[in-house]
């Protein structure tokens, strides 16, 4: 199931040529598939999660587009540059086009939080227990 469609990702972005929109279409597909895995949707899924999931979709594939794209300077996470042998270096927070979910994702999406339970070592309705609390052994 596709959460999101290329025109959902347009309208959180920008407008795609038509290479562009084919690829956004794969990565789609596949981000849901990722999604899934990662964070299994609830029987049937309700309205905010489908929501959560298309805007989580759309910021998956936005990065995997984004990487690499050196002009426009999103997506890089340093810059070096050099005045000597004239140098430059940008360093991609994404520079293989990944497509991952980030800690504000799984929280969106309300996945991946810390659970507490207890697991009993007795089953206490096979214990012998007298009227004033004492075990009765």
């Amino acid at each position: 199931m596709v959460y999101a469609e290329v025109d959902d990702l347009e309208a959180r972005w920008r407008p795609l040529n038509a290479d562009e929109r084919a690829r956004a279409a794969v990565l789609l597909e596949d981000a849901a598939v990722r999604l899934d895995a990662a964070c299994p949707p609830s029987d049937p899924p309700t309205v905010q999660e489908l929501a959560a999931r298309k805007i989580v979709s759309c910021e998956m594939v936005k990065r995997a587009m984004v990487s690499g794209t050196a002009g426009a300077g999103v997506g890089v996470t340093s810059v070096q540059q050099g005045a000597g042998p004239y140098q430059e270096t940008l360093q991609f927070a994404n520079p293989t086009g990944d497509l991952y979910l980030t800690k504000a994702d799984r929280k969106l999406l309300g996945c991946g939080a810390q659970e507490a339970f207890t697991v009993p070592m007795v089953d206490w309705s096979t214990v012998p227990v007298a009227r004033g609390g004492l075990c009765d052994w």
